[in-house]
């Protein structure tokens, strides 16, 4: 198989949505919507939108505002889940992301 980014990136949003449904979320994958949501997920009238970065990969400060947005658009809880190596999960959401304001 071709390991390109695009393909490491869809593996770890495979993850996370295993990883909410494991965890009773209903929830679906944005696929190549080049959107500053991933995974679109809803648990017990939460909603929840989720950011996924790997490696290195880290969010700007526009792709931080706009997921701001679209979780205030949907009244919804944001969170960007980064992939470490070695498979270590780190959740924040987005207010303790640095640098955000509206």
């Amino acid at each position: 198989m071709v390991s390109t980014p695009y393909y490491r990136g869809r593996y770890r949003e495979y993850m996370a949505l295993h990883n909410l449904r494991e965890n009773g979320w209903v929830c679906s994958r944005s696929a190549m919507s080049h959107s500053p949501v991933d995974i679109f997920a809803g648990k017990n009238g939460v909603a929840l939108l989720v950011q996924v970065k790997s490696g290195t990969a880290r969010m700007s400060k526009a792709e931080t505002v706009e997921l701001f947005n679209w979780a205030e658009a949907f009244n919804a809880r944001a969170e960007l889940w980064l992939y470490k190596k070695g498979g270590q999960l780190i959740k924040k959401t987005i207010r303790e992301l640095e640098g955000v304001t509206t």
